[in-house]
């Protein structure tokens, strides 16, 4: 076989919020079901049942003086200090995330520079070549940066590559929407190396998909659900969680199967099936979905890690920080392992959908 360039990850970093909120301190908020319509259930119920849907129990929130950009530089610090690289050697810096930099007194959206600019500045790095950019594309933000720095890699145009994923979603949810009780903070990172090879390793086939004519409404931004909001003003996330559950349920094994497919491994040869941590039932019934499409009902003991009821949803963070916590023996009893495939995707506002098939 013909020696050929692939993308491999190099090391990885990420940044997990100290301060920890629990679903019981929701149980003062004033929750409304809709706009103007305030929710007839306890929210002793509300936050019950909550936690039986999504499997999320608690969640991370950033301290007040921090903001996305300052997150994600600390994970790629953290990635940076794994690899031992020169970072004024990195091609590219590229930041997924949705909202910028949001403070905790200033709910606007803070874009210029780019978050990715800011993390180059906040590592000092002097090298004019090394191109920094943003990419916001939903929850599958941070694979789909991945997925762009191996087009890259496999061109010739870079040999390294700083991938980041970051949000900070505790700013732009609406307290009066029980729906505040999926999102989190944090910030994950990888950094991918061109390495030649004359056998297939690293990533071996990505595809993409978005489902923008008849989906792109799922998820938005509107005023709060209680209209004597303090911030009557500002812009929440707000989503259609019924529609979206079986959006996701009904495409992304699809794409996963297609990625497979596309990469010619085999379904049995799958160790690890990393997804975006969304909602924890969903996820389960996406990956009983994936194998049904093989007709394998038993599933994989420990096929899928999730982190999602302790660390709640933080978008595009969520599959960059799962894997640094795996690749760092730090989510027992998890493990990869030289030589072993492992899937990852994402689903999410767009609608978005992307899988990526990699080789230890």
């Amino acid at each position: 076989m013909s020696i050929k360039i692939y993308s491999i990850i190099k090391a990885t970093g990420k940044y997990i919020p100290s301060t920890i909120v629990k679903n019981e301190d929701f149980l003062s908020n004033d929750f409304y079901d809709t706009y103007d319509k305030k929710s007839e259930k306890s929210n002793q119920e509300i936050t019950r049942k909550f936690e039986e849907i999504t499997t999320i129990a608690e969640r991370r929130h950033v301290a007040k003086d921090l903001v996305a950009s300052d997150i994600a530089f600390f994970a790629a610090e953290d990635a940076i200090q794994s690899s031992k690289i020169d970072k004024e050697e990195l091609d590219y810096i590229i930041v997924a995330h949705n909202f910028g930099d949001v403070k905790h007194d200033n709910r606007k959206s803070d874009l210029v520079p780019s978050l990715a600019a800011r993390v180059k500045h906040k590592l000092k790095i002097k090298n004019p070549n090394c191109i920094a950019y943003d990419l916001p594309f939903g929850c599958p933000g941070w694979l789909q940066a991945t997925i762009q720095a191996d087009y890259y890699i496999k061109s010739g145009d870079a040999k390294q590559i700083l991938v980041i994923g970051a949000d900070v979603l505790s700013r732009i949810s609406d307290p009066h929407d029980r729906d505040s009780m999926l999102y989190a903070d944090g910030a994950g990172a990888v950094i991918l190396e061109g390495k030649e090879s004359d056998t297939p390793i690293g990533i071996l086939a990505h595809s993409t998909r978005s489902d923008t004519y008849q989906f792109s409404e799922m998820l938005y931004m509107d005023t709060s659900f209680n209209p004597d909001s303090e911030h009557k003003d500002a812009l929440f996330l707000k989503m259609n969680g019924r529609k979206l559950y079986q959006y996701a349920l009904t495409t992304v094994p699809q794409a996963i199967q297609t990625c497979l497919e596309k990469s010619k491994t085999p379904l049995s040869e799958i160790k690890k099936v990393l997804i975006h941590q969304a909602n924890g039932k969903m996820d389960d019934a996406i990956l009983k979905r994936l194998y049904a499409l093989y007709d394998i009902h038993e599933l994989p003991k420990d096929i899928m890690p999730m982190t999602i009821s302790w660390l709640g949803n933080s978008s595009v963070a969520t599959v960059p920080t799962l894997l640094d916590l795996i690749l760092k023996d730090e989510l027992k009893p998890h493990t990869i392992k030289a030589g072993d495939s492992i899937v990852f995707a994402s689903v999410g506002a767009g609608m978005n959908i992307n899988a990526m098939v990699y080789k230890m």
